[in-house]
């Protein structure tokens, strides 16, 4: 579904990625790991269009998104979940869910995406009349993956959303994530808590100065020898 080859990155003409590649087949978890500063959340930047591709490719279904903007690659199938969550605080849950759907017309294709991901996610429709401030950090966690799913993507990205949350919270986050795999979406996943991760995900990538230097199943980077020095405290 989607190919990374090579891409460096940066900002203001600087690279902070320099050499990225990853594949993301359809139906499965991906995961990209790594120390803070290894550069993914600027590769995820990249894939969604926000940050520019200084050389390599990405394409996505077998078409090159370089250069494309971000509201277009919604409109493909590609939607993001950033990571420090961004809800409109003093909007309620159902309005930020509508927010997802902005570029939606047809309100019967909105109430049926608001059907699905309340089904996904039956805490964010008994919240939907609350403040989005007022909630736990776990329930705004829900609510803005929630509202990522209302741009009905074939592709979600999410960005550490297990951060600043409670041990028992993240395994809830962690619970929803999958189910939302079951219900046919492809997702790719950048995350600190590593090991959680890698246990979930079909696949994986572990980022260090800006290069993908090593990939695998979960399992297998859970067993490297390397990664679990590295990464899991062993």
């Amino acid at each position: 579904m989607l190919k990374v080859e090579h891409v460096q990155t940066g900002y203001d003409g600087v690279p902070v990625v320099h050499d990225a590649s990853l594949q993301v087949n359809q139906g499965t978890i991906v995961a990209l790991v790594g120390s803070n500063g290894s550069g993914k959340t600027s590769l995820l930047r990249a894939i969604t269009g926000t940050l520019p591709v200084m050389r390599g490719n990405i394409t996505y279904k077998g078409q090159s998104i370089v250069g494309m903007k971000s509201y277009k690659l919604l409109d493909m199938g590609i939607s993001m979940v950033p990571e420090g969550r961004h809800l409109f605080g003093k909007m309620s849950v159902r309005d930020n869910l509508m927010m997802g759907a902005y570029t939606v017309r047809d309100k019967a294709e909105i109430e049926k995406r608001l059907r699905f991901v309340f089904q996904l996610l039956p805490r964010v429709e008994e919240r939907q009349k609350q403040q989005a401030d007022t909630l736990s950090g776990g329930e705004q966690q829900m609510v803005a993956i929630a509202r990522g799913l209302m741009a009905s993507p074939e592709l979600l990205i999410l960005d550490e959303p297990s951060l600043g949350l409670m041990p028992k919270l993240v395994t809830e986050i962690f619970e929803f994530i999958r189910r939302i795999k079951d219900a046919g979406v492809t997702i790719i996943i950048v995350e600190q808590n590593a090991m959680a991760t890698l246990e979930m995900s079909d696949y994986a990538y572990v980022m260090q100065n800006g290069e993908t230097i090593l990939e695998g199943t979960g399992q297998d980077l859970l067993a490297d020898e390397q990664v679990k020095k590295a990464y899991l405290g062993g």
